[in-house]
């Protein structure tokens, strides 16, 4: 299909593109890599009045080490990710998870702010930053904040920023050290997952579901497990608490099953 006709602006700078948001309000919608947005426009479930461009916004493509964390510039794309040394180091989950998405033409335009923003419960994204335990920094007319991952997905692609709001950073706890895996279960190269699980390990487990719910999500019953010692048997109520869609792909129970399966499979690469 043929998109809504639209007016498009180029924003030169974030504080450009926060006051065609505030001028704009919810008639308009950010561009950045375009693989959200532009795929929702062709089918008009997105149908913006104004595209405001932000794709030559250079000073929000940046990883820096920030001391206790690693901070990610919401320009940043998922190639850059995939081949930061920092990364590597203090939060290799992200880094290898960028790795998985899409293929290498994706990953070339994609940014992680991007991908936040659209809040897809199938994203692999989203449940790197979850299962970090990492947060989202928000810049608005009326100033900035910061918001964590579990507050950040609010509903099936749709999120906590206000309409006048863009993410400007990505903050991740460093990490280095810590047990991790990423396990994905799709049915060809490049495809959205089916499901998928995120794990880390160490003094405060976090384990976070992909396609499992109408939100990226954490397992609060699976981490309470790990915390208690349970080891992969925590893996058994990764189904538990879940409302995973059914569709051509898999059918509820199945992906129920695929969720333990997965996290067991996470849980005992991130323990080796």
């Amino acid at each position: 299909m043929i998109p809504a006709a639209f007016d498009y602006q180029v924003a030169d700078s974030a504080d450009a593109a926060i006051a065609a948001l505030a001028e704009h309000g919810d008639d308009a919608k950010l561009l950045a890599g375009g693989h959200s947005l532009i795929p929702l426009m062709r089918f008009r479930l997105a149908t913006p009045g104004v595209v405001v461009d932000i794709g030559r916004i250079s000073d929000l493509s940046y990883i820096n080490d920030g001391g206790d964390h690693v901070a990610i510039g919401a320009m940043t794309t998922h190639r850059a990710l995939e081949t930061s040394e920092l990364l590597a180091v203090e939060a290799p989950l992200l880094r290898h998870v960028a790795g998985q998405v899409g293929d290498p033409q994706v990953r070339h335009r994609g940014t992680l702010g991007g991908s936040l923003a659209h809040g897809d419960p199938a994203s692999d994204l989203p449940a790197a930053l979850l299962a970090h335990g990492g947060s989202v920094v928000a810049r608005s007319p009326g100033g900035e904040r910061e918001i964590a991952a579990t507050d950040f997905f609010t509903g099936f692609l749709e999120t906590a920023l206000g309409a006048d709001e863009i993410i400007t950073e990505i903050r991740i706890p460093k990490a280095a050290g810590v047990g991790w895996s990423y396990q994905k279960f799709n049915r060809r190269a490049q495809d959205w997952a089916i499901v998928g699980a995120a794990v880390m390990l160490g003094d405060d487990p976090k384990v976070a579901l992909v396609n499992m719910g109408s939100a990226p999500m954490r397992h609060g019953g699976v981490e309470a497990g790990l915390a208690g010692g349970g080891g992969t048997d925590a893996a058994a109520v990764a189904g538990d608490d879940t409302d995973p869609p059914e569709d051509l792909n898999a059918d509820v129970e199945y992906r129920k099953h695929l969720a333990r399966v997965l996290v067991g499979r996470g849980i005992a690469e991130a323990s080796g």
